[in-house]
């Protein structure tokens, strides 16, 4: 274990008395601390002429990695070293608490929370006075609100250098990894939007809602792989010739339907007896009584045929 970090070492050369007072040292932190509390020595650091600290390691539980530094020192001439002071000092692996940091200081980007309100301070270097309304006309009001003043505080050269390097250097700048890996820059991309003022000769505000950098500042020469210049290459797919399967064959039943609906005309209708002698109005009375047969395309031909037969018999 060591003790805890220190201003650079003098370039002194160590005092051999007040090297080998190392008993001293220890009565020393023992009447300050308690026999049970002090350990081992552990080393000593030069701090100037005939001025030397000690190390001793405390033994306190609840001290653990600290250690005991007594500082001791002695007149030109004299054999006899003299305390200076004993304190405890934490060393490497001693528990101690954060380095304490100004309240103004304590508030980090991204702590921001809704309702919070954050104090701009009355000097802040990044700000400077802007153009105040005094009555001027209104075109030249409206020259004034293009050039981005109007307003009782405007963005410094410093705030926009600062702004500048801070945006460059993000993870939206051009040595972010992602930017180095894609083929094309924003300056290049559709959906890059350039800043208005200076600012626009390097910056400007993504609007591709698939890209990283979707409604923030992005630098020219970043890049990313959903840039505007990335699309899919349509490739018409070959059209293939019709297949004839000339080997295989299909089962197919030889009744065609007209076939079956004739026989089964064929089967209700009754055979119609030709007598004798017998006139056309028994020919026609004969045929009313043929009872009527299922609707069929068929059954008006069945009858006329019949019809012919019997005057064929006639004559």
């Amino acid at each position: 274990m060591t003790p805890v970090k220190a201003p650079d070492q003098v370039r002194a050369k160590a005092d051999a008395i007040c090297v080998a007072a190392v008993d001293a040292a220890r009565e020393a932190a023992v009447e300050e601390a308690g026999a049970a509390q002090v350990g081992a020595h552990l080393s000593y650091r030069v701090e100037g002429e005939r001025l030397l600290t000690h190390y001793f390691a405390s033994t306190h539980p609840g001290y653990l990695g600290w250690c005991w530094a007594v500082t001791l020192t002695r007149a030109s001439r004299a054999k006899v070293v003299t305390i200076n002071e004993v304190v405890m000092l934490p060393g490497d692996e001693a528990i101690v608490a954060p380095v304490w940091v100004p309240w103004s200081d304590r508030v980090q980007p991204g702590d921001l929370r809704p309702g919070d309100l954050y104090p701009t301070p009355l000097d802040d270097p990044r700000l400077e006075p802007g153009f105040a309304d005094t009555g001027a006309p209104d075109e030249v009001l409206e020259v004034v609100e293009e050039l981005g003043l109007g307003r009782a505080r405007v963005l410094s050269p410093i705030g926009r250098d600062d702004a500048a390097e801070r945006w460059y250097a993000g993870e939206l700048g051009p040595e972010s990894p992602i930017a180095q890996a894609a083929p094309y820059k924003c300056s290049s991309c559709g959906y890059w939007i350039r800043l208005a003022d200076s600012l626009g000769r390097v910056f400007g505000a993504c609007s591709n809602e698939m890209a990283p950098g979707e409604g923030r500042v992005v630098a020219a020469d970043y890049g990313c792989g959903a840039h505007s210049d990335v699309v899919v290459e349509s490739v018409e797919s070959p059209s293939t010739e019709h297949a004839f399967d000339t080997t295989g064959y299909d089962d197919l039943d030889p009744v065609s339907e007209s076939a079956s609906t004739s026989d089964s005309v064929a089967e209700e209708v009754e055979p119609v007896e030709v007598l004798d002698g017998a006139g056309p109005a028994s020919v026609a009375a004969s045929v009313e009584d043929v009872p009527e047969a299922v609707p069929s395309v068929e059954a008006p031909v069945a009858e006329a045929e019949a019809v012919e037969a019997l005057e064929s018999s006639e004559d």
